[in-house]
């Protein structure tokens, strides 16, 4: 009996979009496999905890992007990296899966030309590039660096020019994004308030907490504020940023365009 081939796409669908879901259905539409489980990483060793929504939301997304999809019995999420240990190592979810369902199926890894480029720093890359076989897609603006002998670049797949930072970035300024997301994914979204300015703030503030002195914290935080036109909480931010690493020019610089604005919007003793 031969076996189910598998497609394993991993990340984090931070939120999942519809370039995720394009990309599922493509390599269904091409024969590539006969499944693709979409593995929603809880916790990715190569993000910062603070950057991505609670793993359960994400799940939730993922679940309303796969069952909206032309493959809806056939595209799917899995929880199984949350089942082991964390963060979410490639490796041990293959060997894992491997040692569970490796005599009923095949895996293979659909991935874009931004993360195979990074798969030589992964844990065991060796293992990966020779036991499995890849199959990529291009990204825009992200030539493909690296392959493996067991590479299928996806030439013909579809091109999105957006990503899940773009749309985070996107729903912090209270803009539209229902060109890149699925409408029951952004119902989500605004029923839980994922990805505003505030939400971040928080997220931000509470990591600051447990690492006081990181100063990559500070400088994300005050770009909030820089955008929220909260000038003397963003210099504050900078500032402190700026204190605990030194050689941080991009800290800066904001302080530098937020005094800008300041010295222009606020020229004499009536308007301070």
């Amino acid at each position: 009996m031969a076996k189910r081939r598998m497609i394993l796409y991993f990340g984090s669908f931070n939120p999942v979009h519809k370039g995720h879901t394009a990309m599922a259905e493509h390599v269904m539409d091409k024969g590539l496999g006969d499944e693709v489980a979409m593995i929603v990483s809880p916790q990715n060793p190569f993000k910062a905890e603070w950057m991505q929504a609670p793993e359960m939301d994400r799940l939730e997304m993922a679940e309303r992007a796969c069952r909206n999809s032309r493959y809806p019995d056939r595209i799917r999420p899995s929880v199984i990296e949350f089942l082991l240990e964390k963060p979410s190592y490639t490796i041990n979810t293959l060997r894992h899966l491997t040692r569970n369902y490796g005599t009923e199926m095949s895996f293979s890894i659909l991935m874009g030309s931004d993360i195979v480029n990074q798969l030589p720093l992964w844990r065991e890359a060796d293992a990966i590039i020779e036991g499995y076989d890849l199959l990529v897609y291009p990204r825009p603006d992200e030539p493909i660096r690296f392959t493996t002998p067991r590479t299928t670049v996806l030439e013909d797949a579809p091109r999105y020019e957006y990503s899940s930072t773009r749309i985070r970035e996107t729903l912090e300024m209270n803009g539209d994004v229902s060109d890149m997301v699925d409408g029951d994914v952004l119902q989500y979204i605004r029923e839980h308030g994922l990805w505003t300015s505030a939400a971040k703030i928080a997220s931000l503030t509470a990591a600051m907490a447990r690492e006081p002195k990181n100063a990559q914290l500070y400088l994300e935080r005050g770009k909030c504020y820089f955008r929220r036109n909260e000038w003397g909480a963003a210099i504050n931010d900078f500032r402190r940023a700026e204190e605990l690493a030194p050689g941080n020019g991009e800290a800066r610089q904001f302080i530098d365009m937020a005094e800008e604005i300041l010295e222009f919007r606020y020229k004499d003793i009536y308007n301070p």
